[in-house]
């Protein structure tokens, strides 16, 4: 029997028991599930990099949004409110679409 012993969707046991195999799962602590979620987010982003595809890289996107939205809650957010720092960031500084690459700055 495999161990995997990391944090997995919701519907995953249901999807284990469905293909007429059985699994042992526990529910986590906050502090747990914290720490788990952040494992979880750097687990999807090396996904992301390994992915050769486009359509595997933007599923692995939707991984790491998934898990943003939960670490958002973890910090005491919804998502409207992490839209809405974003949102606020990307007044202030502006977003990635214009491809800006800094090179250096002088120090005057």
């Amino acid at each position: 029997m495999p161990t995997y012993n990391k944090l997995v969707r919701d519907r995953i046991p249901h999807i284990i028991m469905s293909q007429g195999k059985e699994s042992r799962t526990r529910i986590l602590d906050t502090e747990e599930y914290k720490q788990e979620l952040r494992t979880k987010l750097r687990e999807e982003t090396e996904e992301y990099f390994a992915a050769d595809k486009d359509q595997d890289a933007l599923e692995e996107l939707a991984d790491m949004l998934e898990v943003i939205r939960a670490l958002a809650e973890v910090h005491g957010a919804n998502v409207t409110e992490l839209d809405k720092l974003l949102a606020a960031k990307t007044e202030a500084r502006g977003g990635f679409q214009e491809r800006v690459f800094l090179i250096d700055v002088d120090e005057v």
